[in-house]
């Protein structure tokens, strides 16, 4: 992807939250029917198995790692792309979630690039987004006005629904965090780099303070048709290509994380309550601490081949990282 002044606009699909979730979802079940220990309920009358009582162990369906939980286990052998490294175009997006130390990114961001490294059985990949968390972009503030939250601070981030999610870091923050991204740059680890829901004054700083520039900027026009002008003029004068997409800069709540690991009808039985029967199930409370998004699309096609996420979890109790593949 080279950089110029063309805003180039994805179809409108189900947002990524949404997909997300019912990946996750999805891949739970599959796996825990896939151990043969699960019998889905009969629709002939009343039973008196619940969904707890028919899932299978969880150790049945994980894979726990040194001090890692795999939700579900993860074959490796069958992962991989199907043609040569060369035949693809492969752009990963990495979703800091708000309430996360910056510190911790740097080992983060190693981790989210090993996984889908290894999921695809590739050595690099083409293009690397990164989004901070309550960064949302705001055509109205595209007049050069920058709402400011404290020192240094920027504007607060609007959710699709136009509430708060909480304060923008500041430009010095975004940059450390950018030199990891560099240095993976430098390795060959990542062709391009990007950034996400940057307006034109946040870009013009940040553009200051890096060595590796961004190459491409994402935003979320949400209901507007126009992408406001003074972004359009800055983008090709500095050749960044802009992106439009439809993610949340938030997209795994806490709440929605902990309703999809726990013991609920709609839940996999991983967290489970001091009150709970279950013997393996993790007690604590779970802390999402990353999400990665990752396409492989055949060039001369056009087709995604291979599309999925990563997520990674802390269980606050036992300290303990736990991915959710």
């Amino acid at each position: 992807m080279n950089g110029g002044p063309t805003v180039i606009r994805t179809p409108t699909v189900e947002k990524s939250n949404a997909e997300l979730t019912a990946a996750l979802r999805t891949n739970f079940l599959a796996a825990q029917e896939a151990v043969e220990e699960i019998r889905p309920a009969s629709n002939d009358g009343p039973t008196s198995c619940s969904t707890a009582s028919r899932r299978p162990p969880l150790l049945a369906w994980t894979d726990r790692r040194d001090n890692v939980l795999y939700v579900p286990s993860v074959d490796w052998s069958l992962s991989g792309v199907a043609e040569e490294r060369s035949q693809y175009d492969i752009t990963v997006k990495l979703f800091y979630l708000p309430g996360v130390p910056p510190s911790r990114r740097h080992a983060h961001m190693r981790e989210a690039i090993s996984l889908v490294l290894r999921e695809l059985k590739v050595s690099s990949i083409d293009l690397l987004i990164v989004s901070f968390p309550g960064v949302a972009f705001d055509a109205e503030c595209e007049d050069g006005k920058v709402k400011s939250v404290g020192s240094g601070g920027y504007e607060s981030a609007m959710t699709a629904n136009g509430k708060v999610d909480g304060e923008v870091e500041d430009i010095q923050t975004m940059v450390k965090t950018w030199r990891t991204l560099e240095t993976m740059h430098g390795e060959g680890l990542i062709g391009q780099l990007g950034v996400a829901e940057f307006g034109s004054q946040r870009l013009k700083e940040f553009l200051q303070h890096t060595h590796a520039r961004p190459s491409v900027d994402q935003i979320n026009v949400r209901d507007c048709c126009v992408v406001p002008r003074p972004l359009i003029t800055f983008a090709k004068r500095e050749g960044i290509e802009l992106l439009t997409h439809n993610d949340c800069t938030n997209i795994l709540p806490r709440g929605t994380l902990r309703e999809l690991l726990g013991s609920g009808e709609k839940g996999a039985g991983v967290l489970v309550t001091d009150d709970d029967p279950a013997e393996d199930g993790l007690r604590g409370e779970v802390e999402p601490q990353w999400v990665v998004k990752y396409t492989a699309v055949v060039k001369d096609r056009g087709v995604v081949e291979n599309k999925g996420y990563f997520a990674m979890a802390l269980l606050v109790k036992e300290q303990r990282e736990n991915g959710v593949p």
